[in-house]
Parts: C-alpha cells; structure tokens; sequence
C-alpha cells in the first residue's frame, strides 16, 4: 500500500473531524429526536423539514450557505474573526460541514428507536411519580440505545465521505484541511497518482468495514443484554 506523509495526516484528519462531529452532535442529535417524538407542538412540522433538509439539498449548497454565515464578512464569522476564533478553511470547517450534513441521519436513527419503545412503559413509570428526567435516563435512553448507536455509527460513516461541503468552507490544504475524499480529488486529477488514489480508497474501505464490525458487536451486545 503508496501511503505518503500526507495521505497519514489526511487519514488521520478524516478520522479526527468525523469524530468531533459525531461527539458534538449526539447530545443535540437525541434532544431534538426526543422533542420530535414526544412533544406536541405547533410548528412540529416545520421543525422535521428543517432537521432533515441538509438530506435534499445538494452538499455543496450547504456547504455554500456555511460560508456565506461563517465567512469574514458574515454575522457568525465576523463575530468569530473579532474574537480571535476563526473557523473558515481550518479543520473545525470541515466539522461543522460534517454535522450539518450528518445531521438528518443521527436524527433520524434516534427517533427510530425512542418510536419503538412501548408508550406504556414511560406512561407507567410518570403514573408512579416519576418525572421525565426520571423517565428519560432510566427507560428512554436505555431502550433507545441501539437506536443511538446506529446514529452514530452513520453519521460518523457520513464524516468520513463527506466531500462537497468540505471542500467549500475548509479548502484542500494538505496537512490542514485535506481529508481522504479531498486527497482521492486531487489523485484523481493526475492520471499518474493511480496507485495512491486506489491506496486511500482501499484504507476508506477497511475504515468502513471495521465500522460496520464495531456497530454489530456492540448492537449484539447490547441486544443479548436486553434478552437476559
């Protein structure tokens, strides 16, 4: 395997950016699952189009939008610049693309299983003065846990792909901001870099296995626990 010092600090950039967007996004991803499943509001609609639009729209749009907002010369980036914290064409970028575009997906997992869980189980638990914080970390997270998981396993997948969103508010800088889709970009430019793109191709793959792998263990685990 053509592995250059670059392609490392892609590989590891990808694995780096992939993971702070899952970990920041978990706790928002299962509180707005949580309020879509059991709230009743107006507006609830509104809401779901929002959460699951990054989902229809093209990651370049969004990536777009990102840096009209976070730019020099938007609210959220002069803000940013003035405090001395800029955020475009730095890896914290190709984080925030990462969770926008994940986003839908760990939502969506989520909601899946806080729906599976029998109502009448958080409808007993408040009938005998439990109160929702009770019932949330003692039967809606526990039994929705599978459902987080495979959120986040998807939305960390997502991060590691994620191209069109990335490349428009982080840049390709290597070393800084090239993850591996960014790499593979500029390999596939070059007819000669055949063999280094295919490199970082077979290392997304073994990535993505090992994914795969991880979640269905950890799902078994969890599932034979349940059984016990």
């Amino acid at each position: 395997m053509l592995l250059t010092p670059e392609d490392i600090n892609a590989i590891g950039l990808s694995m780096k950016v992939a993971l702070t967007a899952t970990i920041l996004s978990l706790p928002f991803g299962f509180a707005v699952a949580w309020v879509i499943v059991y709230k009743a509001f107006r507006g609830k609609v509104l809401l779901e189009v929002l959460v699951n639009l990054p989902l229809t729209l093209p990651p370049v749009v969004i990536g777009y939008l990102l840096l009209l907002l976070l730019g020099r010369n938007g609210f959220i980036g002069r803000m940013l610049m003035e405090s001395g914290f800029p955020v475009i064409f730095t890896w914290k970028a190709a984080v925030l693309a990462s969770a926008t575009v994940g986003f839908p997906l760990l939502v969506r997992s989520i909601r899946l299983g806080m729906e599976s869980i029998d109502p009448s189980l958080v409808d007993a638990s408040r009938s005998l003065g439990a109160t929702w914080q009770d019932a949330l970390f003692s039967i809606i997270l526990p039994l929705s846990s599978r459902g987080i998981l495979a959120g986040s396993s998807l939305m960390f997948a997502r991060s590691l792909g994620e191209f069109g969103a990335t490349i428009i508010v982080a840049g390709n800088i290597p070393g800084i901001t090239q993850t591996i889709p960014l790499a593979i970009y500029d390999y596939a430019s070059s007819p000669s870099s055949t063999a280094m793109a295919l490199s970082l191709c077979l290392v997304s793959i073994l990535i993505s296995v090992a994914i795969l792998i991880l979640h269905e263990t950890v799902a078994g685990k969890i599932e034979s626990g349940r059984n016990r």
